[in-house]
């Protein structure tokens, strides 16, 4: 399981023109599910999106976590991000989890991310969605469990 995290003063995904998920500072979290993933990989990768600490405390440091500053977290699922992209010039999705997996993992994620963390926001599994984001920073980790 890979989540792609971006620091973000603000973010949203619209699906169809209209906004389904949206939040100001906190976590653009795009999420990539591989066949092998499991919930306890789900687990392990959400503990450490909440508490990975790329936040700017007093000193300018990078020391508080979504959870200390009480940011939002935006999950959006991201297929392209299972893709091998080792060889030739087009990406391989052998990794990637098949839909209903995914999907399954997906919502799991997302109903343990609402129950320990008051702002979560979402865009739709297999949906057409634009994201739109202001990276704050800019500060990217690739996260995996």
């Amino acid at each position: 399981m890979k989540a792609l995290i971006q620091r973000v003063s603000h973010a949203q995904v619209m699906v169809n023109s209209d906004v389904v998920g949206a939040i100001d500072k906190g976590i653009l979290l795009l999420l990539g599910v591989e066949q092998a993933d499991t919930q306890e990989k789900a687990n392990k990768l959400l503990h450490k999106v909440l508490n990975y600490r790329i936040f700017a405390d007093a000193d300018g440091k990078m020391n508080l976590s979504l959870k200390d500053i009480g940011g939002g977290l935006l999950v959006v699922s991201q297929f392209t991000l299972a893709a091998d992209t080792k060889k030739g010039l087009r990406p391989s999705f052998s990794s990637a989890a098949n839909p209903a997996l995914a999907q399954g993992l997906y919502e799991y994620f997302v109903v343990q991310a609402q129950q320990q963390h008051t702002q979560v926001a979402t865009g739709i599994f297999a949906a057409d969605m634009k994201v739109s984001l202001c990276n704050d920073g800019p500060v990217t980790f690739l996260l995996e469990a």
